[in-house]
């Protein structure tokens, strides 16, 4: 069972925050197991979990200095009950990172099952029993 989980537990991404273009910080990032990982912190850690299905949108901003360092932001706009934006900052080839973490995240989509109701919930959706009520009144 350890040997078929470790084909799983291959981490895809991994890079920290960097101060221009050096990696001088407590905060990493890493992307694995349909999962982004987000540890802060030196004397104190905070270790963040998001699952990928959960993203509904994703952003690069590439500022003139980052673009000089080599660095961008991306920006996932997410369906959570705590934190709706995550913020990779300052993070490496930050382009490739954003085509990356797209096409993972349509495979964590298409894994889960995951259509668009559930990212807006039900009340844009009339279910089967409101089209027969809808019809009733009309006759």
């Amino acid at each position: 069972m350890a040997e078929h989980n470790m084909g799983k537990n291959k981490t895809v991404w991994k890079d920290r925050r960097h101060f221009m273009w050096f990696p001088f910080s407590f905060t990493t990032y890493e992307l694995k197991n349909d999962r982004l990982y987000e540890e802060n912190g030196f004397f104190s850690t905070s270790c963040d979990e998001l699952l990928l299905y959960r993203v509904v949108d994703l952003t690069m901003r590439q500022t003139l200095a980052q673009k000089l360092y080599g660095t961008g932001t991306l920006i996932l706009k997410c369906r959570v009950d705590s934190d709706s934006e995550i913020r990779l900052e300052n993070i490496k080839h930050p382009r490739q990172v954003k085509e990356l973490l797209s096409d993972m995240i349509e495979e964590a989509r298409a894994r889960h099952r995951v259509v668009g109701r559930e990212f807006y919930g039900d009340t844009c959706y009339m279910n089967d029993s409101d089209d027969m009520e809808d019809d009733d009144e009309m006759r």
